[in-house]
């Protein structure tokens, strides 16, 4: 139960994401075309948050999915449509600069 509750309020155990990043993980950038020419983490694919569903199926179920935005509000939205659909594996990695700095 307690586990549970850490989980819902984000208190969980710290992701590692360049290791999901070696298992095969992609990296989902949801802002908008614009901001993500303004600079975004290499290799990551844009797809908006408003054509997330339009897009999905350039999103392999399979491997893991981390998204990411400017602050974390949108990916944490982009996460729980992919869950509802059927991804299984899906991290919030928050803001792209934050996600580049702990990719580095």
């Amino acid at each position: 139960m307690l586990d549970a509750l850490k989980s819902l309020l984000g208190m969980g155990p710290a992701t590692d994401y360049t290791e999901l990043v070696k298992k095969g993980a992609q990296i989902i950038d949801v802002r908008t075309p614009m901001e993500f020419r303004g600079g975004h983490i290499k290799g990551s694919v844009n797809i908006p948050l408003d054509t997330l569903h339009q897009q999905m199926s350039k999103i392999k179920k399979n491997q893991p999915v981390i998204t990411c935005c400017a602050s974390g509000m949108r990916s944490a939205s982009a996460k729980q449509i992919l869950l509802s659909n059927g991804y299984t594996e899906v991290y919030n990695g928050g803001g792209w600069a934050g996600l580049q700095n702990k990719l580095s």
